[in-house]
């Protein structure tokens, strides 16, 4: 058995006016569900709700200036809530006509990076697909709103690669108006060239990324390129393709080059370090550690003591996931911190004896244990 998660982008499923392309989303589910019953386990993670829900709110609206309103946060909130119902309903009624069931699941990246929602969103969705039913996921607009004020550019790039990194799937297409990773931005350089496959998204490669293209869809090449490396880390391959290319998704499946692929070098990492590799980009602070520490963890598989940080940054708890960074900025690891970001202000660069006499509680000789680390 195969498991796909297919992640359809704003510009896919709506037409330039922000309404439901009813066309392209039937092409879509309709290549679905030619995967699904030639043996692949379907996972689609869709956008368009607050598109889908934003005419019905202007016309109930009561204020007369709603209209000038269509950007702000509760608006698209609650554009959102109305989307939703039509969305799902759009779902479940196409592939109904193949004989297929789906459920919804309303989601946010916050939950995933905790252990316990990450394992009871992977439980329930195992559950659906060996029940033979398609999981319809999307980001829980009502309550989760980093995409709609526009502080941090995801769209469901990044939930979909949570997704697919908490499935342990074999694949992830990133389905959208953009048709792959070019050397240069193909909307300002005529002379932009696809680039066909990457093997490591490094520093070169993200500078070439820029921020959405418009105001319909919230995620960019920046947000796609940060969903690849954590799929990549966790094994899986992913593909960026238009979403809109005639019958791309079995055509993809089928192993034919469109878009551009991030292939994974390494084997899928364990569980426990797959999710850990969630905090790629939802790392709650991040703690600099000196030369030594880095060849400790990176050469010799040690723990993060407090000895080697030299620099703490943000207000994490304990238990949340943060990462680990050189003094030149370089990723180096994310884990689980066995404490509060105060008490490693305390405790860095100190021996692990005088722990007992620095804080009133003591978790452990390690800020952060190996075994709840991910390495860079």
């Amino acid at each position: 058995m195969k498991r796909v998660v297919i992640k359809l982008g704003t510009n896919t499923v709506t037409r330039d006016s922000g309404v439901l392309d009813l066309q392209s989303i039937r092409d879509l589910v309709d290549q679905s569900a030619a995967a699904y019953k030639s043996g692949w386990q379907v996972v689609i993670v869709s956008s368009g709700a607050v598109g889908a829900g934003l005419d019905t709110l202007i016309d109930k609206s009561q204020t007369k200036n709603s209209k000038s309103r269509v950007h702000s946060v509760t608006m698209r909130q609650a554009a959102a809530a109305i989307g939703q119902v039509d969305l799902i309903a759009i779902y479940k009624r196409m592939f109904a006509a193949h004989g297929i069931e789906i459920a919804q699941t309303l989601l946010t990246r916050g939950v995933l990076t905790q252990r316990l929602g990450y394992l009871n969103v992977r439980d329930t969705m195992e559950m659906l697909l060996q029940a033979g039913i398609v999981p319809i996921a999307n980001e829980n607009d009502v309550v989760a709103v980093e995409e709609l004020v526009g502080v941090i550019y995801g769209d469901n790039d990044r939930l979909s690669a949570m997704i697919a990194n908490a499935l342990n799937a074999d694949l992830l297409l990133l389905l959208g108006e953009m048709n792959g990773l070019h050397t240069s931005d193909p909307h300002l350089d005529p002379e932009a060239e696809l680039i066909s496959e990457v093997g490591e998204v490094t520093d070169e490669i993200r500078m070439i990324a820029a921020g959405p293209l418009d105001r319909r869809g919230s995620g960019g090449m920046k947000s796609k390129l940060e969903a690849a490396d954590m799929a990549m880390r966790s094994g899986m391959d992913m593909v960026i393709a238009d979403g809109r290319v005639e019958n791309v998704v079995n055509r993809l499946l089928a192993g034919e080059r469109i878009g551009t692929l991030f292939r994974a070098k390494s084997r899928p990492a364990h569980s426990r370090k797959r999710w850990i590799l969630t905090g790629r980009t939802e790392a709650k602070g991040e703690l600099t550690v000196d030369d030594g520490a880095v060849r400790a963890l990176r050469e010799n598989g040690y723990s993060l003591l407090p000895a080697g940080i030299v620099h703490v940054r943000g207000k994490f708890e304990r238990g949340d996931i943060i990462s680990v960074i050189s003094v030149r900025g370089d990723s180096v690891a994310w884990g689980v911190c066995s404490y509060s970001a105060e008490d490693v202000r305390v405790v860095m660069g100190k021996n692990t004896r005088e722990l007992p006499r620095l804080l009133d509680h003591c978790f452990g000789n390690e800020v952060i244990h190996r075994d709840n680390m991910a390495l860079a």
